[in-house]
């Protein structure tokens, strides 16, 4: 029985089976490469993260786990994508709500949490899925993706998904965040010839992120009815301030930040 339909309260922490995860940073430039020729391609992401694995990343989540707050989540939380892909339940929260805002977002832009776990499910071999723990904390990093832009005020842009990368990295120093925003930023200065603050605001999203509180170790379900304001004061995340002088430049120029492919052309 998969995680996604069982109680966990009997999971290992590790599956003896899951192998320790081995740095290779030439296959990481390989599906960075492929990312680069197709931005959409999301199946490109979990390549480079498995490649370039964060080395503490069994501390972290046993620590997590082992608290009184990670047991009690454990414990008790439903299936993250089931929660917010539950779009109706979602509507009935307050308008200035965490969770209305996510909802209006993912709907706007067409995403859903599910389309993101398929596109991870695409990544990884079935054979190789383990029943434990540490996928369970893995997948509480994977589903809150797309609330990081809600809670950092970064857009779906091409440099606003390098900052929410840049962010994730301040949040959990792995490598592969670190590449793909900066080498994103990098592909985005040499293709749009604007003097805009592109790598300002990608360090100030990693330190945004280095600062707040860790939304891997936050109640996802309290959190979505929490006002958004309150919330991003609570969690102590910064102002996007160079993120927004990047789009004033941009759009000063004639550029929309939300369509480099008819800038670059």
């Amino acid at each position: 029985m998969t995680q996604r339909n069982r109680v966990m309260t009997d999971l290992p922490f590790c599956h003896p089976d899951r192998p320790r995860p081995r740095f290779r940073p030439l296959k990481a430039l390989g599906h960075f490469r492929n990312l680069i020729a197709n931005k959409e391609d999301t199946e490109q992401v979990f390549h480079i993260f498995e490649a370039l694995p964060r080395r503490s990343f069994r501390t972290n989540a046993r620590n997590f786990i082992e608290s009184e707050k990670g047991k009690a989540l454990f414990a008790s939380e439903k299936y993250l994508p089931v929660i917010l892909d539950d779009h109706a339940a979602l509507e009935k929260l307050p308008a200035n709500s965490v969770g209305r805002a996510y909802i209006a977002f993912m709907q706007r832009e067409g995403l859903s949490a599910a389309g993101l776990v398929a596109e991870y499910d695409k990544f990884q071999d079935p054979s190789k899925r383990y029943d434990d723990m540490i996928q369970w904390y893995g997948n509480r990093q994977r589903d809150t993706h797309d609330l990081l832009h809600i809670l950092t005020g970064y857009g779906r842009d091409a440099l606003g998904e390098q900052c929410v990368l840049a962010f994730t990295y301040g949040q959990n120093r792995n490598w592969g965040n670190l590449l793909i925003s900066y080498a994103g930023g990098w592909e985005l200065k040499r293709r749009v010839k604007a003097d805009a603050p592109v790598f300002a605001a990608i360090r100030e999203g990693q330190r945004h992120g280095t600062l707040a509180a860790n939304l891997v170790k936050e109640d996802i379900v309290k959190l979505l009815a929490e006002p958004l304001a309150d919330a991003r004061q609570r969690l102590a995340i910064g102002e996007p301030t160079q993120y927004r002088r990047a789009h004033e430049t941009y759009q000063a120029v004639g550029i929309d930040p939300y369509d480099f492919l008819a800038a670059a052309a």
